[in-house]
């Protein structure tokens, strides 16, 4: 059982009152062997202060008392007593009137129990959004309303399982768990015992038959929720502690013990004796031995629940007793007036300990336990305040309890009034903390390669002010975008996961837990500027050092972690060799720094073997606090949420062994130098404007988009990545260093639904160019284009949209080419045309016409738009009629035949891409006229597909073709020559409005005196 899991207990029994005892036995029911109840209902001071030993161990454990750590058991003893208490009651109604009226057993419950639960809740609300930042204020609201609707279990189910929530603070209202497994036993066991109690309402021996029905249904359930216990303990430790479904077999212990008989026996008083003592001893046993490592609930959990029966059952009246405590058993003691005391406060006292823990460390910080026994020994005010102001009075109104109604008017009234509270504060929240929505990396800042800042910056130019980026809300969703890839922790082995070039022979691998996965984004772009693939084998929580953990989602030894980094090392050794693996790992899953250096060696040795480069990124810094929270309450001063140095950046063993040479072939790279600047004691939570951690241990997917520039030089200079401009196998594209010159870069920036820049587009209108030297624009297709920004425009998020419509039976589109036409590679050198797309995302029947492209015409075609196709055409990218495939073609040479072949072209094969139309994706060519190799390539995501060499064709040809410059063009048709002979051909199936989105798009040249592609 995890600390971070609270729990809950149950309040005392509403049908009697602690007044004094008395007997109260109703008298047998006629044909009844046994009288209306196996236990009479006369009240059982034992039972209250045996809530007192409940409460007080689950306060101890709380207050994280030393040697008390097993105090969480307290919420065992709490289920026993309400199973036994709650069927008792059911059962002595159902064997005194043959029924039980549900209508009168809620009505008790919600005036007994929701008014106290609703006055802690709007108290929460309310206090919370004074004291809790604003990204915590907007998950304590959503706190409010699962614990008023009596489903905390299982929203904190949902937390506590996810890996990818893990470092966010803990609820002030965690401890309602309890209380909705509670609630939820309430809505099923009642029904079902009134049901039971139905069918044998008739009976002849109505007590022995009601209590036949009800065991005959408790049994069943009781084995089949031990069962699931036991396997949700082993599987999933938060599902057995939280979910309601693995305890109710604990209610079910203190039902069969109120259904038995023990009131037809005579048990031998020094029998009831050991067995109470013994009881009270094992529950003692339990807060003193168990902790945070013990499985639980599992069998762990049989020990509490039957040492709580056993007191129950030392105290039950035999045949002839009025009063079975004795003078020397435990129900005595328990009887005695402190502990009663202290029972009759324990419901109101539990809901408000928690909570005042929580808040004042909130506003205080984390507090050592003497301090929060002081805090929980203070909220015994705000619970007697609760318990005389608003329990008892409800309880004992006799114009409430008059009628069902009023006590279920009151209970409704208790839910809906911390609902409206919790909704009006958590939208004023959600308005405050803006988007939620992770930013677009193509919109972030650049990086710097070197030096002590993050961001790259103009000499002498301060940076500029503006917003965090990402917004703490962003922050906390902004995960790498790698899908499934970082596989959970009940998952024993990876998927499929290749991204960028997968179709490439060369790929990066990247393995390791959480803290390699933050790495996804700037190795997937390092792979894809070289045409490579990226593979990764992420698994959450899992060492890559060979050690075994404890797994807290789990609940147990991490078994799965072993399997599947077993099976990943195997994976490695059966696949082509990679050209780079890069590991990382959290260092800090021991502290034994020799079991730490063995596990990783053993590692290692498998990974050395494949004779590639192996590359260990050093752990980042570890903030151990939520800093996205911490940062929403200090926007302004985000200073205020730096961490300790020491802490959080420790010494890294595998790095200084590394460093040593004891390990050849691997090295060792960091970038902790940036993140956390050699200045003073503390890290900086937000550095240069970017917030740099999504919890309290992972960078944001933002951060490591920024540092992806320095990571590509530290790669380089360790020797694993090949230089700038050397890849080796031709298919690298140019970046804007290596003697590239960037010529044309359009981001798309501006306002949603503004046309294109100006600038850099000019529209084609109509359907073919000034006098109209080619109908159809010389295709067939059936489209009319427009400069409208129905079917042009941006999007506001750094993405032009091309997007054709359909009015009454109208098509339009929307055709830009850019202003300049001057684009050409130099004498010897190369020109490279790239941009990265989005094709509409339709496919099928409703696709039929669509034909988006991205192409080049030669720039003796604006000299009056003749001459094609000998001034040369380079379509960079088109697709048809919605599928999955795109190609590259080349127009060059004579109308009919020729040397490429026309009308057709010099074209590709299909290239598969079932993602084109549902993300972006990098189409370019390149024009390389180094002497003696002169060619035109295709790329697709920076994988060569298609080539076409100089010698193909006649010098005349080639130089007709390529020797001048080049205007881009982006269009959206429908109908024409191509789709037609695809197939298919626009109809009613066809549907408009379906973009293309490019994100940007980049023109570079490379002279004839830098050194180019190699060749492939």
């Amino acid at each position: 059982m995890s600390s971070s899991v609270a729990p809950g207990h149950r309040p005392s029994d509403p049908s009697v009152t602690p007044r004094r005892r008395r007997s109260t036995a109703l008298p047998p029911v006629p044909g009844s062997e046994s009288g209306p109840s196996p236990h009479r209902s006369a009240f059982r001071p034992d039972i209250e202060g045996l809530r007192a030993v409940a409460v007080l161990a689950v306060l101890a454990f709380h207050a994280g008392i030393p040697g008390l750590q097993g105090g969480f058991v307290g919420v065992d003893v709490f289920f026993v007593i309400s199973g036994y208490l709650i069927t008792g009651l059911l059962v002595r109604e159902a064997i005194t009137t043959g029924r039980i009226r549900l209508g009168d057993f809620f009505s008790r419950r919600a005036r007994r129990l929701l008014p106290s639960a609703a006055v802690v809740l709007v108290t929460v609300a309310a206090v919370g959004a004074w004291l809790t930042v604003p990204l915590r204020r907007a998950g304590l609201e959503h706190d409010v309303l699962a614990a008023a609707l009596s489903v905390a279990n299982w929203r904190f189910t949902a937390q506590q399982t996810d890996y990818l929530a893990a470092g966010q603070d803990q609820s002030a209202l965690l401890h309602f768990w309890s209380l909705a497994v509670e609630e939820q036993f309430y809505f099923f066991w009642a029904p079902l015992l009134a049901l039971a109690g139905l069918c044998v309402a008739r009976a002849v021996r109505r007590g022995r038959a009601v209590r036949a029905a009800v065991a005959l249904a408790v049994v069943p359930l009781m084995l089949a929720s031990f069962a699931l216990s036991l396997y949700w303990t082993q599987e999933s430790a938060s599902l057995a502690y939280l979910a309601t479904p693995s305890r109710v077999w604990q209610f079910g212990a203190g039902a069969l013990l109120a259904l038995l008989p023990w009131h037809l026996m005579r048990g031998p008083r020094p029998l009831r004796l050991l067995c109470g003592w013994a009881g009270a001893a094992a529950i003692g046993w339990c807060v003193v031995a168990y902790d945070h490592t013990t499985p639980y609930p599992g069998f762990a959990a049989l020990v509490p629940t039957l040492a709580t029966a056993a007191v129950i059952l030392a105290a039950i009246p035999g045949r002839g007793e009025r009063d079975a405590q004795g003078a020397h058993g435990v129900g005595r003691l328990l009887a005695m007036r402190a502990p009663r005391a202290v029972g009759r406060l324990s419901y109101t006292l539990y809901l408000w300990h928690w909570p005042v823990l929580v808040l004042a460390e909130a506003r205080l910080g984390t507090l050592g336990w003497p301090a929060k026994s002081a805090l929980t020994l203070a909220a015994v005010l705000p619970a007697l305040a609760t318990m005389y102001g608003v329990e008892r009075p409800l309880r004992r109104s006799r114009t409430v309890s008059a009628h069902t109604r009023r006590g279920l008017s009151v209970g409704v009234t208790a839910i809906v009034l911390p609902v409206a509270l919790a909704l009006t504060i958590g939208t004023t929240t959600l308005h405050l903390l803006g988007d939620t929505a992770p930013p677009d990396p193509k919109g972030l800042p650049a990086g710097a390669a070197s030096g002590p800042h993050l961001l790259l910056r103009q000499p002498g130019v301060p940076l500029a002010d503006g917003p965090v980026l990402p917004a703490p809300a962003q922050a906390r969703k902004d995960f790498p975008p790698d899908g499934v890839c970082q596989v959970a922790p009940a998952q024993t082995r990876s998927p499929d996961c290749l991204f960028g070039a997968v179709d490439s022979p060369d790929r990066i691998v990247l393995l390791g837990d959480s803290h390699a996965g933050q790495w996804f984004s700037p190795l997937l772009g390092i792979a894809a500027e070289r045409g490579w693939a990226l593979q990764e084998l992420v698994k959450q929580g899992c060492p890559l050092p060979r050690i075994s953990v404890h797994n807290p989602q789990l609940g147990r030894a991490y078994r799965e972690c072993d399997t599947w980094r077993a099976h990943a090392l195997d994976r490695l050794r059966q696949q082509p060799r990679p050209r780079l693996v890069v590991i990382s790992s959290l260092n800090r899953y021991t502290a034994d720094e020799k079991l730490l250096l063995k596990g990783w060696e053993e590692t290692l040795a498998p990974l050395r073997e494949l004779g590639v480069p192996i590359v260990y990124v050093e752990d980042t810094p570890v903030p151990g606090t939520d800093v996205p929270a911490c940062v929403s309450g200090h926007l302004e001063s985000p200073d205020a949420c730096a961490f300790d140095r020491r802490a959080s950046w420790r010494p890294d063993p595998l790095a200084r062994r590394i460093a040593s040479g004891a390990l050849p072939g691997v090295r060792s790279i960091g970038v902790n130098d940036v993140l956390c600047p050699d200045a003073g004691p503390t890290c900086p939570a937000v550095l240069d404007r970017v917030l740099l951690y999504r919890d309290d241990a992972h960078l944001t997917n933002a951060a490591a988009v920024v540092l992806a520039a320095r990571l590509e030089r530290l790669l380089t200079q360790a020797g694993a990545l090949p230089a700038e401009g050397a890849a080796g196998n031709g298919t690298r594209p140019p970046s804007a260093t290596g003697g590239w010159v960037r010529l044309l870069r359009d981001d798309f920036d501006g306002p949603a639904g503004s046309p294109p820049s100006p600038v850099h587009w000019m529209h084609d209108v109509g359907t073919c160019y000034p006098g109209c030297p080619a109908p159809q624009w010389g295709t067939g297709e059936i489209e009319t284009m427009t400069d409208s920004t129905d079917n042009v425009r941006l999007d506001g998020k750094g993405a032009l949209e091309i997007v054709p419509l359909r009015k009454g039976g109208r098509w339009t589109s929307g055709r830009i080419e850019t202003r300049r036409s001057d684009f050409a590679a130099p004498p010897g050198g190369a020109l490279r045309i790239e941009a990265s797309i989005a094709l509409p995302d339709v496919t099928g029947p409703a696709a039929a016409g669509y034909w988006p492209a991205f192409w080049t015409l030669g720039a003796p075609l604006r000299d009056g738009y003749t001459g094609w196709p000998g001034v040369g055409e380079l379509d960079v990218m088109e697709s048809v009629n919605g599928r999955d495939t795109v190609f590259g073609t080349m127009h060059c040479g004579v109308l009919r035949g020729g040397p490429c072949e026309e009308p057709a072209g010099l074209s590709s094969a299909p290239q598969k891409c079932a993602g084109c139309r549902t993300g972006f994706h990098s189409y370019a060519v390149e024009v390389d006229r180094t002497a003696g190799a002169e060619e035109v390539r295709w790329y697709l995501d920076g994988r060569v597909y298609h080539r076409v060499p100089a010698r193909r064709m006649d010098s005349g040809t080639w130089q007709r073709a390529v020797d001048h410059g080049l205007f881009l063009i982006l269009n959206v048709a429908i109908g024409g020559g191509l789709p037609r002979q695809d197939g298919a051909s626009p109809g009613p199936t066809t549907e408009p409005g379906h973009a293309m989105r490019v994100d940007h798009v980049t023109v570079s040249a490379r002279p004839a005196t830098s050194a180019g592609p190699g060749r492939g």
